[in-house]
């Protein structure tokens, strides 16, 4: 569930079928007042009916305070999220949303290399748009199954040649490869789509130079079979000393909870990073898909809904 004082209600002002399985919602607030500000590659909760909470990106205009934009993929194998959204979401409809949080943020630079698949698309669109007025150098990858399946075409066409639409019908599979062999080898790279691209990314990219590679996932990575078979180990709250035990089969925020302790969170499988809070003590298994390596490696937070501990005792900053 949402934390009650980070949501708000926003009015559904209109709806564009972008795709026969992606849809456009704009969103404003009841008074048409001013929503909270973001960055490109932000995303906002938004609570989906008895499905719970699903996580979309912004794509619209930063600068655009009085509507927000956000595609929905209709997933018919899915949990129910994007279904609820297909069906109830119609003009003048109110949903729940949070304040937006971005674990994908845009990083200030001269050179980008933007990747999409599918749905992909939408966290890079503010992105383009940033870079573009911003004066920096940048291509676009954008695949997908079929040109018909690509949402959003109008607009990427108007950047002309520096945005590749590369349907896999017409083209196959994007060519990393190639992408990366013509491109200044210093350019940030960001990526966004499902994981079979995103792992195609990490692999040629992230091994010979991680630090400018950024990656969104919209679904739990794998975990490691590495991290070994989870085990009890004790929690301990920084600013009160209570400990709390962790049970193999629990997780840190079930285990907090059931002590009375409340924290933030929302996906509950390590995407959002809502529940993301800082380790003062201990080791981390992380098994979460926001953090990267490096910062893994680095250990100063961990995301209490899907990572554990490999040491007996974890001081959280709580």
């Amino acid at each position: 569930m949402l934390s009650a004082d980070r949501t708000f209600p926003v009015i559904v002002v209109a709806r564009q079928q972008e795709t026969p399985e992606v849809v456009s919602l704009e969103l404003a607030l009841p008074d048409g007042g001013e929503l909270p500000r973001w960055t490109p590659g932000a995303h906002i909760d938004i609570e989906v009916g008895a499905a719970g909470v699903r996580q979309y990106s912004l794509c619209g205009d930063p600068q655009d305070r009085r509507g927000w934009r956000v595609g929905v993929l209709l997933e018919r194998d899915g949990r129910g999220g994007s279904r609820y959204l297909h069906q109830e979401a119609a003009p003048g409809s109110t949903l729940t949303v949070s304040l937006p949080r971005n674990n994908f943020a845009l990083e200030e630079g001269r050179n980008y290399i933007f990747v999409a698949g599918g749905i992909g698309i939408t966290p890079i669109l503010p992105m383009i748009a940033a870079a573009q007025a911003e004066g920096a150098t940048w291509t676009l990858h954008y695949g997908g199954r079929t040109r018909q399946s690509m949402a959003y075409l109008d607009e990427i066409s108007a950047y002309g040649p520096r945005a590749s639409v590369l349907p896999q019908e017409e083209c196959g599979l994007l060519p990393l490869d190639d992408i990366l062999a013509t491109s200044d080898p210093t350019a940030q790279v960001y990526c966004c789509g499902p994981e079979a691209l995103l792992a195609a990314v990490e692999s040629a990219v992230g091994a010979a130079d991680p630090q400018r590679l950024h990656l969104e996932r919209f679904r739990p990575r794998t975990v490691d079979e590495n991290s070994g078979p989870d085990r009890d180990f004790t929690v301990k709250i920084a600013s009160t000393g209570a400990t709390i035990r962790v049970g193999e089969n629990q997780s840190i925020v079930d285990a907090l909870e059931d002590a009375g302790i409340t924290v933030e969170t929302s996906c509950r499988e390590g995407t959002c990073a809502s529940c993301e809070t800082p380790v003062i003590e201990g080791e981390v298994c992380h098994r979460d898909s926001v953090l990267s390596a490096s910062e893994r490696e680095q250990s100063v937070s961990i995301m209490l809904c899907v990572s554990r501990a490999r040491s007996d005792l974890l001081v959280l900053d709580l």
